[in-house]
């Protein structure tokens, strides 16, 4: 009996794709666990609720963006922290920003202005969590719940954890994006998007 002996180039191939798909699938799952884990069940309180911002329309959010809001609202009742951040600059156009959009829908929902907290600076998420990152600084503060669609809360708290900052994700399913295809859509952008930051920084 004999064998065929692999050429060491195809070796190498092999080995390197089998590498690639066991990192896409340990991600993946990574993704999909911090998804399903409301760190508000473990935490207590924080310093602050910080609301990553979404699609807005002349100051209306968007549902996904007001699904944020409404679970930021809910910890503020829960007296879970003093105070709401909301993140967000404004795109070509718009006559507001995220984070104003998002202050203002707060108001209306009954939280104290005064105790909302609107930062513009930003137009990708490393970005605006860099700039939260400064507010928290210049207050005093360090930790947070941040509000996301699920599908982000790994790479949102390694973000801001990254900027020295103590990170909790308490996101809400209830969400415009319902459908299967459209949250496995979610995990699997997620899922690079993880990848590429924890690789090449930023987003």
């Amino acid at each position: 009996m004999g064998f065929v002996r692999r050429h060491p180039l195809l070796s190498a191939l092999l080995g390197l794709g089998l590498g690639i798909v066991l990192l896409l699938g340990v991600t993946a799952f990574a993704v999909w666990r911090a998804a399903h884990t409301d760190d508000a069940r473990r935490i207590d309180r924080v310093d602050a609720i910080v609301v990553l911002g979404a699609a807005q329309y002349n100051g209306r959010p968007s549902p996904v963006f007001a699904d944020r809001l409404d679970q930021a609202a809910l910890l503020f009742r829960q007296d879970r922290a003093p105070v709401i951040v909301t993140l967000g600059a404004g795109g070509p156009g718009d006559t507001t920003t995220e984070a104003e959009a998002g202050k203002e829908y707060l108001v209306g929902k009954g939280v104290p202005e005064a105790d909302i907290v609107a930062v513009s600076d930003g137009s990708t998420t490393f970005q605006s969590l860099e700039a939260a990152a400064g507010y928290f600084r210049q207050s005093r503060m360090d930790s947070a719940f941040l509000v996301s669609d699920p599908w982000h809360n790994l790479r949102i708290k390694r973000m801001f954890g990254d900027l020295g900052m103590r990170a909790f994700a308490s996101a809400t399913f209830h969400s415009a994006a319902r459908s299967m295809p459209t949250r496995l859509a979610g995990y699997a952008r997620e899922t690079f998007a993880y990848l590429y930051y924890r690789l090449f920084g930023g987003d």
